[in-house]
């Protein structure tokens, strides 16, 4: 994700550039920090690049997130993530190529935090599958109420065969390693990146970058081709 602290960073478009060696497949943004043309430009450049775009809504009122939706299906991106309002959402996207991902249990605040139980999140995951979503977007690392990795499995359980986006806190090789186990498909990663902290002997981004792809080697060696993310 170019992102840092729950908001699209100001030099997205240049940063996507100066990444472009690490070979991503799946780069994503918020709906927050940057203006609507900046995130255009983005999805654009993106889908220049050959990879799948992504919009995780972090806003926090309830028109905020349904004119983010809008946005997602305006400017094309292929995966919008996040958000509450799954009825309205999903049928703000209906008749777009965008698929949603909503998330599941009880988001607050900005940078988001995560309540609700594990039963709670399993209850919640069925029911969006149920509606049509292609998934969630689970802050697991961001919870309140329950344990991270708990969450991922009864997310997971919930889900069945759809698809599981771990979003927020993935900072080391031990939490790729940790989520993957617990039956995640894919995770977000952005300030652990843009603020030098998943090595902290790398200096730059793409350094940081390459270092999580190689942690993900380790972690999914027969998929890693298919999961790479940014």
């Amino acid at each position: 994700m170019l992102t840092r602290s729950d908001k699209t960073i100001l030099d997205a478009v240049e940063m996507l550039h100066l990444l472009r060696p690490a070979g991503l497949k799946h780069i994503g943004f918020k709906d927050v920090g940057v203006a609507y043309a900046t995130l255009r430009q983005l999805s654009d450049a993106i889908r220049a690049m050959g990879a799948e775009s992504y919009l995780e809504v972090v806003s926090t009122s309830p028109e905020e997130s349904l004119n983010s939706a809008r946005v997602a299906a305006e400017i094309g991106v292929d995966h919008l993530l996040g958000g509450t309002q799954v009825k309205e959402i999903l049928s703000i996207t209906r008749g777009s190529a965008t698929r949603y991902y909503p998330f599941p249990g009880r988001p607050f605040s900005h940078p988001t935090k995560l309540g609700g139980t594990t039963a709670a999140v399993e209850a919640d995951c069925r029911r969006f599958i149920d509606l049509g979503c292609a998934g969630v977007d689970l802050l697991a690392y961001r919870a309140t109420e329950s344990e991270p990795i708990d969450l991922v499995r009864a997310a997971r359980k919930g889900l069945g065969a759809a698809r599981l986006i771990i979003a927020g806190g993935i900072d080391s090789a031990a939490r790729i390693e940790a989520v993957k186990e617990a039956g995640a498909d894919a995770f977000t990663i952005g300030t652990a990146i843009f603020n030098g902290s998943y090595r902290d002997n790398l200096g730059s981004p793409l350094s940081q970058l390459k270092a999580v792809l190689d942690d993900l080697d380790a972690a999914t060696p027969a998929a890693v081709a298919a999961t790479r993310s940014a």
